[in-house]
Order: structure tokens, then sequence, then C-alpha cells
């Protein structure tokens, strides 16, 4: 994420994308993730990604049973996250390391698996996100997020201090901001899943100020419990 970059990346819903599933939600908008790709399969992907547009999406197995058919076609959860490589090195044995950046959220419409010709699962996607709010309309949103970080218990966590940066820049915008928040601050599958399906900005708010609230609490009552009486190395991290 960087301050205020205003940079469009333009994403083809009429072509089919790349899948790349795994088991839990590993990249939101804004965010970047690094990856290593080894699987013969995957390693094609890549290369039929940088021959086009440079794009794949990052989806969720469904369940379990991709544990079983991990080398099959395990069915998948409708909601992914299309990612655009922004770097990437290919190795002498074909494997690849990527830094790959969240683009959008997307719902699978059709998906279509391999072929003859194409090793992994690629599908037909809608994007699921709504039009955006002005950031005034999330300006409560913001207040809230400089508060907390800056002076209540949030601020002991150790990527408060990184996060209240970006918040204070006004260059950059609230709902980036609340992205950051969710791939930073919050963890769990079944949330950080709930956050990628959900395409309403103001419905995602409220979900972080509630996960956010929750935390202050439990931060609250572990303080109550002297920290600084634990065993050294332990700290909110």
């Amino acid at each position: 994420m960087s301050d205020g970059e205003d940079i469009t990346i333009r994403v083809n819903f009429g072509k089919p994308i790349p899948l790349f599933p795994l088991d839990s939600v590993s990249l939101l908008p804004q965010q970047v993730l690094p990856l290593h790709i080894f699987e013969p399969r995957y390693r094609q992907m890549v290369e039929h990604a940088l021959d086009g547009s440079g794009q794949f999406a990052m989806a969720v197995f469904k369940g379990s049973a991709w544990k079983q058919e991990y080398h099959g076609r395990p069915p998948l959860m409708p909601a992914v996250c299309i990612g655009q490589i922004a770097q990437h090195e290919k190795l002498s044995d074909g494997r690849f390391n990527l830094l790959l950046q969240g683009v959008c959220r997307a719902r699978i419409a059709e998906e279509s698996g391999p072929d003859e010709s194409r090793l992994y699962r690629a599908a037909m996607l809608r994007p699921i996100d709504s039009a955006a709010p002005d950031d005034e309309s999330l300006s409560e949103a913001r207040e809230y997020l400089e508060e907390a970080l800056a002076e209540g218990p949030l601020s002991q966590l150790a990527a408060s201090r990184a996060v209240l940066e970006y918040v204070q820049n006004v260059e950059v915008p609230t709902s980036a901001l609340l992205e950051l928040v969710s791939f930073t601050m919050l963890s769990g599958k079944s949330l950080r899943y709930r956050l990628l399906a959900e395409g309403d900005i103001l419905k995602r708010a409220a979900v972080i100020r509630q996960e956010l609230a929750s935390l202050e609490g439990l931060i609250r009552r572990a303080s109550e419990q002297h920290p600084e009486s634990w065993p050294k190395g332990m700290s909110w991290n």
C-alpha cells in the first residue's frame, strides 16, 4: 500500500481468470502477498498470466474435502480476490517467487476445470464490490480508527503505529485504510472470508469496528492481569 498513489488496475471480466485456491483467505484488496509457486499446474498458470494481464484470483476451498482431493477439483467458496503480479522471479528449475497485489473482490460465476492445454482451474468472475461512498460517508469510521489506534488499548498492538501513520495521512482514502486494517489487524478464517465476500464497504466498516471493539475488550481484560509480570519475551504482537 502506498501513500496516496493512484494506480488504476483494470480487470477484464469478459475472459476466464485463473484460480489459485488455498484453504483460507490469503489475499484481500490492497494487500501484497509473497508466493512461492512450485506445482507444475500453477507454474503454468503464472506463465500464462505473465503472457497476458498478469492476473489470477486467489480462491478458498470449501469445507475439508480438499485435503483428500487436493490434486483433483475440490469445491470452492464463491468469493475470490483478484490479484495482479507486481513482481516476479523465475528460478532456474521453473519455480516462481511472486509478489501479488490484491486488486478487487469477485465472485465465481462459472468455473471450468483443467483441459488438454490448461493444467489449472479458471472461472468467469463477476465483481462484487459496490460503488465506494465518498470519504465523508466513512468519516466516522476513520475518526474511530485514529482515536482507537492512537490512545486506546489497540495502541498496544505492534501493528497499530504503522497503521496509524496511514490513518493520519489525508491522502490515503478511508476505503484503503479499512482494507489495511482487515489484513494487518484482524485474523480468523471465517472473519477474513466474511470481509472478502462482503461487497458493501459500509457493512465491512461496521464489521471491522465490531471486531476491533472486541479486541479492545480482550486487551483490557488481559491488562488487568498485569502483563508486566508476564514471562520475558511475551508481548502484544
